[in-house]
């Protein structure tokens, strides 16, 4: 079983951060979501239109593919906002598990307005994500988490949560 995970959630919500702060924690790989898109799809961001499930779909192949490459498990950010998203990544990494970050859209307007100009998503996108989102809240294999709280309590909760989803797998599996 794949010991992959995904951070999920809006632009704003803390991905890059929590993916940073696990992947260290968990000594698996960092598979940021946007070093993948396309030029066309980053084009696209940059002047403020929002991508369409169209422009997601050779996206999702390519995070797919590279979880899929990763057998001893990887740490991946991307929004992940739709259900179909999640399942084709779960598709491309069986036991996949997620971690979404729940965060309003007027604290994602703040955070990706403070950033504008060092990140490639401006703050005039944020309502097409909340448009776009399929919480993921009540899903197999996710854990829901309040994107205010402290980066370290985030990654604190999510080792737990890894180490409670994984520890009956690894105890049934023959050494």
């Amino acid at each position: 079983m794949t010991q992959s995970l995904v951070i999920m959630g809006v632009s704003g919500c803390g991905k890059s951060s929590l993916g940073v702060a696990v992947s260290n924690a968990i000594a698996r790989p960092l598979i940021e979501g946007d070093d993948f898109h396309s030029s066309a799809n980053t084009a696209k961001m940059t002047s403020g239109t929002p991508l369409t499930d169209e422009d997601r779909q050779a996206w999702l192949a390519e995070l797919g593919q590279q979880l899929h490459a990763r057998v001893q498990g990887a740490v991946l950010t991307c929004s992940a906002l739709k259900l179909d998203y999640r399942n084709r990544l779960r598709a491309a990494s069986p036991g996949l598990r997620f971690a979404f970050l729940n965060i309003s859209p007027d604290q994602a307007l703040l955070r990706v307005a403070a950033r504008e100009g060092e990140h490639l998503f401006p703050a005039s996108l944020v309502d097409s994500q909340f448009a776009a989102l399929q919480s993921p809240t009540g899903e197999p294999g996710v854990l829901t988490l309040d994107a205010s709280l402290p980066l370290p309590e985030l990654t604190a909760r999510v080792i737990r949560w890894l180490d409670a989803e994984l520890s009956p797998v690894l105890r049934s599996t023959p050494a």
